[in-house]
């Protein structure tokens, strides 16, 4: 059971804030068992000579008290914002109802979990996503007594309270981030959200075994973000295809395609990869794509970002044959979520955002995992776990430690992304 103080909140106008005020400060206890009574005097048993005495009962078996396992959360809830005058900026209400949301689905997992018969003892602790104060969150004890340690949730936070070189030992959850794990150098960390390398390896997979195109094109913005995608395609195509397939690099002005028309083929399928998020670049680019797809047969790859861009036409994405990778995905049909959304709605009164899903998942996964396996955080590789909004496939890097590496492909198709089966 969970213990939190209450303050009074001021009326900010948000509804999501009702829990912020029961996570001031946060405990967990656990059933004590007591022994009460008198010591009476004791008969000495009369046992007659010529009956042989029974031997004493066999001493009854002590029930198996199963282990608590001990989790320190690590979100943002910036409960200092609540007695200030000023109360929640936007951004900052935006990070607390985050922390919330994770919060209540993990504590649903853990519920679950509980009723298995499983014990835990959760600390929550408020991180202010202050990268000082998350720092000095790194030397409390009963954090780093922790038998695992979730949070912080965003890639300042994770570098502040991890330090370099690590100073937190236990294994330490990057629950939201798909940061590159090679920017924290963390040998105990585990990134759950795939980041974006292993978006990038996944498309040159389905390529390569897909769609055996003889040459790609990488359609360049000229803006330098485009490299986080295009360096990892690029020596993931290589490796899959021994470079059997050639890459050939071009920088679009004005969505002119003229001088690249001589090495475009309308016999055999030419694959565009487009790494670009930047709005004025794609509105142009992908017109003269779905032109260019009336002359020859055109696959296009996206950035999976592209699943959040409003200003992306359906119908000109399901022209061109647009691809993208993607981590997140609910299959609202489902039974399992089905049975979420139900018990999510009875305990919190509201639909569950998809960092709910998350922290469920992540709850579950995780808690499952300390209550039964001792040492499973040595071996992750061997507990692959299908969750409601992705599934759970982790590899371990030197010196990054585990990565969750499942991502999978879909196609715009019927005005909607389908999954590649």
């Amino acid at each position: 059971m969970t213990l939190a103080q209450s303050h009074r909140l001021p009326l900010s106008g948000s509804k999501r804030l009702w829990l912020l005020v029961l996570l001031a400060a946060i405990g967990a206890c656990t059933p004590k068992v007591r022994r009460t009574g008198k010591t009476l005097p004791v008969k000495p048993p009369t046992i007659e000579p010529d009956k042989p005495v029974a031997p004493p009962p066999a001493a009854a078996e002590k029930p198996v008290v199963a282990k608590t396992s001990s989790i320190a959360l690590l979100l943002p809830f910036g409960l200092d914002n609540i007695g200030s005058v000023k109360g929640y900026k936007s951004a900052d209400l935006k990070k607390a109802d985050i922390a919330v949301d994770y919060y209540q689905g993990f504590k649903l997992a853990l519920d679950s979990l509980t009723a298995k018969g499983y014990n835990y003892k959760v600390q929550v602790y408020d991180t202010k996503d202050e990268p000082g104060y998350t720092h000095s969150l790194s030397v409390n004890p009963n954090i780093r007594n922790s038998n695992l340690i979730v949070g912080p949730v965003f890639p300042e936070g994770i570098k502040s309270f991890a330090g370099k070189p690590a100073v937190i030992k236990k294994p330490l959850v990057s629950p939201l981030a798909p940061a590159s794990p090679a920017d924290f150098a963390n040998p105990n960390l585990i990134t759950v959200i795939p980041p974006l390398d292993y978006h990038a390896y996944n498309a040159a997979k389905f390529i390569v075994s897909r769609v055996k195109p003889r040459k790609v094109f990488i359609l360049r913005s000229g803006f330098t973000e485009d490299n986080k995608y295009i360096v990892p395609f690029k020596l993931s195509i290589d490796s899959i295809s021994k470079k059997k397939i050639q890459v050939v690099y071009y920088t679009v002005s004005h969505g002119s395609f003229k001088s690249l028309l001589p090495q475009l083929n309308n016999k055999v399928e030419n694959v565009f990869i487009v790494p670009s998020v930047n709005q004025s670049f794609l509105t142009v680019t992908l017109r003269s794509l779905d032109t260019l797809a009336t002359h020859y047969p055109i696959t296009t790859i996206g950035h999976p970002n592209w699943e959040k861009l409003t200003f992306l036409k359906p119908d000109i994405l399901q022209h061109i044959k647009a691809h993208i990778t993607l981590a997140d995905r609910i299959n609202y049909r489902a039974a399992g979520t089905v049975n979420f959304i139900r018990a999510y709605r009875k305990a919190y009164k509201k639909e569950p955002s998809a960092f709910a899903y998350k922290g469920f998942d992540e709850g579950y996964y995780f808690g499952e995992i300390l209550a039964q396996h001792d040492d499973a955080f040595s071996r992750l590789d061997q507990h692959d776990y299908k969750a409601l909004h992705n599934e759970f496939k982790f590899v371990k890097k030197a010196g990054q430690g585990w990565i969750n590496t499942h991502v999978n492909v879909f196609r715009y198709s019927n005005f909607e992304l389908k999954k590649v089966e």
